[in-house]
């Protein structure tokens, strides 16, 4: 038998008051503490979307719409404050492994939220009209939380006073490309956390390969960057044949065949513990100088050609501990499906940059209330995204 996080009637109610009195005091007023927990509360059990017309209704008081919405839109609280107190409190309770970075497109039917634009997504196939933000998540083996946000604006928004003006965005913002903007977040939580750092799995596209590996060098992030079979790379492997020529991703590593070895690692899905093979390989990129990055390759059927690709500068790891922290993004992916959708993470409807981040951060306190109340319960999660 399964139920909703919102049925764990004892845990949840004691994970919100320890996350409030954890993540709240920075807001330095008690009506201010006061609104963010009747908003934690309405994330966490308000049906369907979370508008601040649902959550209000749901509070019992339609005449708290406005005062929610005041608090979100227009108040003076510093969300990056929060969000600090939050991954303080995550560090201590997930033990992280690495920091995933992984990209949140929302949908968006008008024109006039933050940031919206039409944008080509290649996990739609196709272009849609919609905001774009990159979470920072901290992951374990066990669960994953997001505790910082980059909300990616367009040139047109950047560009244009008037549209500035009525999204409030701050003076200082400036405009990033995507992967400009997805690896500025993690610096900037590396900043913040500079005595816990931890490696950062992400994603990146053969056009964005090159500055994106630069930026997180700058950053002096350690990272593991999937990339795809066809990603062109120089062998700069003197145990490869042809060392010094330029190969696929996937052909690099079937030369490296007489390498692979067996890894384990844990299958967020309730799997268990699965196998695979791995090798790697040191190789750089064109036109880029410097310390070689590792290749590593995965196999879990030999008799198919590798089945996936990482790029990483952390050469003191040993290849099951590099597998193992890439792994970390199914956990990131399986926990974004199962509970950020309910706790509403995607379901703010204001127009304002600073409502966004803030509505996104008291949905990341959400979140992080939610599965850590399921861990504390024993439920876990079944593969519908419920608590089992």
């Amino acid at each position: 038998m399964t139920t909703t996080f919102a049925s764990l009637e004892t845990t949840v109610p004691q994970q919100a008051a320890v996350l409030c009195d954890r993540v709240f005091p920075s807001l330095s007023r008690r009506d201010q503490r006061g609104k963010a927990e009747q908003y934690l509360h309405g994330l966490l059990s308000a049906p369907g979307r979370k508008s601040m017309r649902n959550i209000a209704g749901h509070l019992g008081s339609t005449a708290a719409e406005q005062s929610l919405h005041h608090f979100i839109s227009a108040s003076t609280w510093d969300y990056a404050q929060v969000r600090a107190a939050l991954a303080d409190y995550v560090e201590e309770e997930v033990r992280p492994q690495a920091w995933v970075l992984r990209p949140m497109v929302i949908p968006k039917a008008g024109q006039h939220s933050v940031g919206v634009e039409r944008r080509f997504v290649p996990e739609f196939g196709q272009a849609v009209n919609c905001q774009q933000a990159y979470g920072v998540w901290a992951a374990s083996d066990a669960v994953s939380c997001p505790i910082d946000w980059q909300l990616h604006l367009p040139d047109r928004w950047m560009a244009d006073p008037e549209l500035r003006r009525r999204a409030k965005i701050p003076a200082d913002a400036r405009w990033l490309s995507p992967v400009e903007c997805a690896i500025d977040a993690a610096a900037a939580t590396a900043s913040r956390d500079a005595a816990r750092p931890h490696p950062v799995v992400l994603d990146l596209a053969d056009t964005e390969l090159g500055v994106g590996t630069r930026l997180l060098d700058e950053s002096g992030l350690t990272f593991a960057a999937g990339i795809g079979a066809t990603t062109r790379l120089i062998a700069a492997d003197l145990a490869v044949p042809r060392h010094g020529t330029e190969f696929t991703a996937a052909h690099l590593l079937q030369l490296a065949r007489t390498r692979w070895r067996p890894v384990e690692w844990q299958d967020p899905s309730g799997g268990g513990s699965r196998t695979s093979m791995v090798a790697a390989v040191r190789v750089r990129l064109a036109g880029r100088p410097g310390t070689p990055l590792l290749l590593l390759g995965e196999w879990t059927d030999l008799r198919a050609g590798s089945q996936r690709f990482w790029l990483s500068n952390w050469h003191e790891a040993t290849w099951g501990q590099l597998l193992r922290t890439a792994k970390l993004a199914q956990r990131v992916e399986l926990d974004f499906a199962e509970v950020s959708g309910r706790v509403g993470l995607m379901d703010f409807e204001g127009r304002c940059y600073e409502g966004w981040h803030r509505h996104a951060t008291l949905a990341s306190v959400a979140h992080a209330v939610a599965v850590l109340a399921a861990r504390r319960s024993g439920a876990g999660y079944d593969r519908r995204g419920r608590a089992a």
